[in-house]
């Protein structure tokens, strides 16, 4: 969490700028009006250098960031894509949507897809791996882009929570062939609604750019209303307003996410020593967001008292222990299409990630923290714990 606590003046100006030179909203066209202001190209662009990459496309939100690299890359149906079973609900109906079939996989200790899993659940018709890198915290992307690229199938990296993290200094998201990312609200950087597709590849990011605007192909040579197409598409499109916001929002990402790095890293400090606790795990090299600080219990009986313990204290969780539903495909049964047929999955298909989850704590970060707040869950770890304070 999250860039809202930064907006200021200087996306304020960014907005003014739009409106100071011609009030254009719409990213294409109307040039002899807007005095040479384009703002959703410009954040593109900035956004591109700043992970490293060619080619960077801006979009309506995280769930359309998914979509569009799921069409780019010609996933549809008859198609597989797997992905982990802790994930925003958004990850799988994105698949759903393109009308591949979702398969999710237990996790491991990272809370994110288990690599164990993923090699001997890969079958002739998978196309694709959806890679999450939850609440910030990088997967083991290094051994699953190893396993994708052994089975010649595509690697795509949900980044919604790990903007500005990295992995042995290669940029989350970059790692993959398509990297996704959300700018909703409560992300890293915000532009209310909004998200990003970067690409290594052009052709896929030139497939990507046409169909995340009905198929247009903005051809130079003709004006837009008789542009060419090659495909049809839909409409995923990103207005210069959110993009002038998000513009002034990446310029703060790296103080952002040193900041909440910090503010986890305190908290953290303050209970470690605490016997019965048992930080995340996370690969060697990584650098995460920490957009939250997550470690686990001995049981849920324990999760559960210590969120109640936070919440005397003013202290609040963030999806687990209590509120994972959204976030976790054994909830989802209203699914039809999840591996599958998901109502004939065994109820113990999720078990392992599901013991895991329940004993999981996670507890938000802000930039602007309490400054009484590591105390606060100390005291509350401890009095849970029945241990003296």
């Amino acid at each position: 969490m999250p860039g809202y606590e930064l907006i200021g003046k200087e996306e304020f100006r960014e907005v003014q700028e739009v409106f100071d030179k011609g009030g254009i909203l719409f990213r294409h066209g109307f040039d002899d009006l807007r005095d040479g202001c384009f703002k959703v190209k410009s954040f593109e662009k900035a956004f591109a250098e700043k992970n490293k990459v060619k080619y960077a496309l801006a979009v309506t939100s995280g769930t359309a960031a998914l979509r569009v690299a799921l069409a780019a890359l010609n996933i549809g149906e008859g198609d597989e894509v797997i992905t982990q079973c802790f994930t925003f609900v958004a990850t799988v109906e994105a698949i759903i949507e393109s009308k591949a079939t979702p398969i999710c996989l237990n996790i491991d200790k990272t809370l994110n897809l288990d690599p164990s899993e993923l090699e001997k659940s890969i079958t002739p018709r998978t196309k694709a791996v959806i890679a999450v890198h939850m609440l910030g915290t990088p997967a083991r992307i290094e051994k699953i882009r190893e396993i994708c690229n052994k089975k010649k199938i595509y690697l795509i990296e949900d980044t919604a929570w790990g903007c500005g993290g990295n992995l042995k200094n290669v940029p989350l998201g970059t790692w993959g062939d398509v990297g996704t990312f959300s700018f909703d609200f409560a992300k890293t950087i915000t532009t209310g609604e909004g998200g990003m597709v970067i690409f290594k590849d052009k052709i896929n990011y030139k497939k990507a750019c046409a169909w995340h605007d009905h198929g247009h192909e903005n051809n130079p040579l003709v004006p837009r209303w008789e542009d060419t197409r090659s495909s049809s598409g839909f409409n995923y499109r990103m207005m210069e307003l959110q993009a002038a916001v998000g513009l002034a929002q990446l310029k703060k990402l790296s103080y952002i996410v040193d900041k909440q790095r910090e503010q986890r890293d305190r908290i953290w400090e303050n209970i470690k020593d605490i016997h019965g606790i048992e930080k995340r795990h996370s690969p060697n090299g990584t650098f995460d967001t920490a957009d939250a600080l997550v470690f686990f219990v001995k049981n849920e009986e324990i999760a559960k008292g210590f969120r109640n313990n936070l919440l005397e204290m003013g202290v609040s969780t963030k999806i687990l222990p209590e509120a994972y539903t959204w976030h976790f495909a054994g909830t989802w049964n209203h699914m039809d299409k999840l591996n599958g047929n998901y109502k004939n999955i065994s109820k113990n298909f999720f078990k392992k990630s599901e013991e895991l989850l329940k004993r999981s704590v996670s507890i938000p970060i802000n930039i602007n923290n309490d400054d009484n707040k590591a105390d606060k869950v100390r005291i509350s770890l401890l009095k849970t714990l029945n241990i003296e304070f």
